[in-house]
């Protein structure tokens, strides 16, 4: 956070817009150079949730229908520096209607490789049924459900 940088699973280092911390929570906004589908993202990652919540701007014609992109995986907190695991399971939630769940092959693929311990793989189908659950339970409405733990996460506008 410090440098106002993110770093990718295969090691890319991409400038940050914005950082925020919350007790609960870290947000990150960036641009997305290279990129043709979306050409900004901003994500909160959730520790206590086991969740990356994520917007994306999606480009003229590469438009999806979706609200929200939530990452199953282990968010550790740092003084200065976060880090993230993914757990494989996504979950695309559309507000007001309903919630994808996509992935699980990769899930079941990275457990019987070795990439994950089936401890964490069992514990990302269990956090993946939780926020199912709680969407679920709010109407498909994240930010309603998260508002109920604590948690009311800000984006920005367009």
């Amino acid at each position: 956070m410090v440098a106002r940088t993110n770093t990718d699973p295969k090691g890319v280092v991409r400038a940050v817009d914005q950082y925020a911390v919350k007790p609960w929570g870290l947000y990150m906004a960036r641009p997305t150079p290279g990129r043709a589908q979306f050409h900004y993202l901003e994500s909160w990652l959730l520790p206590t949730l086991g969740l990356r919540a994520t917007v994306f701007h999606f480009s003229p014609g590469y438009e999806r229908d979706l609200d929200y992109y939530l990452d199953v995986g282990r968010y550790t907190p740092g003084p200065s520096v976060w880090h993230s695991e993914d757990h494989y399971l996504d979950l695309l939630v559309r507000t007001g209607r309903d919630v994808e769940l996509s992935d699980v092959d990769e899930l079941f693929t990275a457990v019987r490789h070795g990439l994950l311990t089936p401890e964490a793989g069992e514990q990302a189908v269990q956090t993946a049924m939780s926020a199912i659950d709680g969407l679920a339970r709010h109407g498909y409405d994240l930010n309603r459900w998260l508002k109920t733990v604590g948690m009311t996460l800000t984006w920005r506008a367009g």
